[in-house]
C-alpha cells in the first residue's frame, strides 16, 4: 500500500462515483434554495446507500441556475485521500469547470456552495478562498461530531469572519433530511475516518 520512500508521486486524480452521472441526468432542475439544498441531501444519500463514501454531499451553483456547475460526495475512503470531503470536491470540480482557480472572477456569476452539512475547518476555508458568495448549510456541525467526526476549530466567530469578506451564511436549510441519512449511516456502521 505504501509507495517506496524514493517515488514522488506527480499527480492525484480527483473523481466522483461512477453512479453520479445517471443520477445527476435523472434529477428535476432546481428553482429554489429547497430544491438546491435537496439535490446535496440527495448525493449524500445515494453516496451513503451505494456504499461510495461518508454522508455528506454538496453543489456548487449560479446564483439562480437550476442545475448545478458541479457537485460533490464525501470521497476519503473511495480515493484514499483526507482532503477530499463533498465540499472541497464540489468546489475543485466547479473551478475546474469554470477554468478558473477561484469562482469569484470577474465576469463570473455568483457561486453558492449547499451543503448537507455545516462545512468543517478544512471545508469552511477552502469555500472561504474558493470565491463563493453564498453557503447554505443543512445539518449542523453538532450532527456530524455525534457520529464521531472531528470538525476541527470551526467557532462562531469562523462564520462571522466569512460574513465580514462578504459571504452570506445560511444554516439549517433541510437540516432533519440530512440528519436522518447521516442517521443510516451511522446503522450502516459506516467508516468514520477522522474521529
Amino acid at each position: 500500500m505504501h509507495s517506496p520512500a524514493h517515488a514522488v508521486v506527480s499527480s492525484i486524480a480527483v473523481t466522483l462515483p461512477e453512479w453520479t452521472r445517471a443520477f445527476l441526468a435523472a434529477q428535476p432542475d432546481c428553482h429554489s434554495d429547497a430544491e438546491r439544498m435537496a439535490l446535496a441531501i440527495r448525493l449524500a444519500q445515494e453516496n451513503v446507500a451505494r456504499g461510495s463514501g461518508g454522508p455528506f454531499g454538496a453543489a456548487v451553483f449560479a446564483h439562480g441556475a437550476p442545475r448545478p456547475l458541479a457537485v460533490g460526495v464525501n470521497s476519503v475512503e473511495r480515493l484514499g485521500n483526507a482532503m477530499l470531503h463533498a465540499e472541497v470536491v464540489a468546489l475543485m470540480l466547479a473551478e475546474a469547470r469554470l477554468g478558473s482557480y477561484t469562482l469569484g472572477a470577474p465576469g463570473l456569476p455568483a457561486c453558492e456552495l449547499f451543503t448537507s452539512c455545516a462545512p468543517c475547518a478544512m471545508c469552511l476555508g477552502a469555500a472561504l478562498w474558493s470565491g463563493v458568495r453564498r453557503i447554505v448549510c443543512a445539518a449542523k456541525r453538532e450532527d456530524a461530531t455525534e457520529l464521531g467526526f472531528d470538525e476541527g476549530p470551526v467557532f462562531p466567530a469562523s462564520y462571522r469572519y466569512l460574513e465580514a469578506q462578504g459571504i452570506a451564511i445560511e444554516h439549517g436549510l433541510g437540516a432533519a433530511e440530512a440528519r436522518e441519512v447521516m442517521q443510516r449511516y451511522r446503522e450502516r456502521n459506516g467508516l468514520v475516518y477522522n474521529g
